[in-house]
This record gives C-alpha cells, sequence and structure tokens, in this order.
C-alpha cells in the first residue's frame, strides 16, 4: 500500500502534470470507487480547472476551486498521464480527459481506490470525521499530544501507529522501520512506553518519513510515481522484509511475526519486549 512518502511524491509528480489544466470530461468504468453521488461526479467535474494538488495524510486531494476530489489509492492504485491516445489495459479505470489532449488516467488492480468529490468548506469536517492525526513533520506532529494518547491505550503500538489517529501516514513498512530505529518491540503495549521511547518514536517518525519523500517513496511491488518512475526508499530500509538476515545495528538474525494482522519485522536482541 502506498505509504505517506509514495502519495507525497506522486503528489509532487501531479502537481508538475496537471496543475493549471482543464478537465474537459470524465469516464468512471468501475462505478464503486465513486463514494459520492455517482450520477452527477462526472457532470460536475468537466470543465472545472485543477488549481493545485494537495496531500492529507495518504489521500490524494485535487483542489478545484470551491470544489475538491479526494482521491485515496488504497492498495495499488496508481496515476499515468498519457499525451495523447490511451492504450487499452482492463486496469484502467477512471479517465480524465484534459484540455490538452492529454488523459489522466486512474489505473488499480485490485479496484479498492476511492474518489469523493465535496464542497471545498468540507474539507476540514471530513478529515475530522476520519480522525487523521498531525502531519508527520515538526510544525505539526508535536510530542505532548503524542505522549498522552500513548499513554491513554492499551492497544499495542504497532496497531495504534497504524490507525493514523496519531499520527498520520505511517503503514507496515515504515512502522516496521520506525519501531526498529526507536528499539521499540511492535507488541509493546502503547501505555507501557517510557518518555525517552516515546520520544524516539516521535523523532524518527519525522526523520524516516521526510527521508522516504527525498528518496521518491519505497518501490516494493509495483509502486511508482506519477512520472512513472521507481522509488529508492527501498535501499535504505532497515529491518522490513529483512527477514533471516542480520540486523544491521546488531547482526542479530531479524524475525517477522504478525502483529494486529500485519507481517511485522524487528530485531529481538535491539527491540526486546
Amino acid at each position: 500500500m502506498p505509504e505517506l512518502p509514495e502519495v507525497e511524491t506522486v503528489r509532487r509528480g501531479l502537481e508538475k502534470l496537471v496543475v493549471g489544466r482543464d478537465i474537459k470530461a470524465v469516464q468512471v468504468r468501475v462505478p464503486k470507487m465513486i463514494k459520492t453521488d455517482r450520477e452527477t461526479f462526472a457532470l460536475d467535474l468537466s470543465g472545472q480547472t485543477i488549481e493545485a494538488v494537495r496531500r492529507r495524510g495518504k489521500y490524494l486531494i485535487f483542489d478545484l476551486g470551491s470544489q475538491i476530489l479526494i482521491s485515496h489509492l488504497r492498495m495499488e492504485g496508481k496515476y499515468l498521464l498519457f499525451p495523447e491516445q490511451v492504450p487499452e489495459n482492463k486496469h484502467f479505470h477512471v479517465f480524465f480527459q484534459l484540455d490538452d489532449a492529454s488523459t489522466l488516467v486512474y489505473q488499480d488492480v485490485r479496484k479498492f481506490g476511492t474518489f469523493e468529490l465535496l464542497a471545498k468548506s468540507e474539507e476540514d469536517r471530513y478529515f475530522s470525521a476520519k480522525k487523521i492525526g498531525p502531519e508527520p513533520t515538526k510544525k505539526d506532529f508535536k510530542l505532548a499530544p503524542f505522549e498522552r494518547s500513548l499513554k491513554a491505550s492499551n492497544k499495542l503500538i504497532k496497531p495504534l501507529l497504524l490507525e493514523q489517529k496519531v499520527v498520520a501516514g505511517l503503514g507496515n513498512i515504515y512502522v516496521d522501520e520506525v519501531l526498529w530505529a526507536a528499539r521499540v518491540h511492535p507488541e509493546r503495549v502503547s501505555s507501557s512506553l517510557k518518555k525517552a521511547e516515546v520520544k524516539r518514536i516521535h523523532d524518527v517518525t519525522i526523520r524516516i518519513l521526510q527521508l522516504g519523500i527525498e528518496k521518491g517513496g519505497s518501490t516494493i511491488r509495483t509502486y511508482k510515481n506519477a512520472l512513472g518512475r521507481d522509488g529508492t526508499m527501498q535501499d535504505y530500509l532497515q529491518v522490513y522484509g529483512m527477514a533471516g538476515q542480520p540486523c544491521p545495528r546488531c547482526g542479530t538474525t531479524i524475525q517477522k511475526i504478525q502483529v494486529g494482522g500485519r507481517g511485522s519485522h524487528f530485531c529481538p536482541r535491539c527491540q526486546k519486549r
């Protein structure tokens, strides 16, 4: 699943490709992906200008002025821009014909992606209802409220971080990386964490997600950015996907277990339970 660095990289690519373009027509081949009024979706988008492409957590936001189109890539969604003719592909599901004769195509092998067209005035309410936490930046992600949230929870730390409520953007890959860097076992109960451990999780979350953005995200399976390029963050991963290999910090064999139904990689020596 694309996580925050991958979604931000897609956003930056789309910003270069489609901002300022007018949407001339929209074709939807998989109606279930549209989560607002399906009957008027294509009609309402036609004639609108893409003024900006923004992001909130793992959500892409196409800013159309008075309206916003919120796109979630889910497991394998991606955007492709074709300057002229679009090739036939059974995994191409939503087509945005632009005023320069190009077509922005949404591709999704699993058909899990979603689109929601809302009034711009509803944006804050939408993300408040989703309970999306702060962005993982020094400006937005404050230590004190993060510490309070962890102390108040008896959930395991990995599933809690995956919920998006205490901080936005972490998925399975980056949670494993964050917990390894912070020397915290993924099955630790959140309320049991010491102040120093909470601070380490806080600080490395910012550092690792920013590094992921800098490296263009992780290409583990099928991810490519909006320009069709692979990310390189996979070359910097320390623990995710490394089961059976030596820990780069202490040499102990990396293990993989199930935590909250998710495959989780950790070092049994560095991350003691």
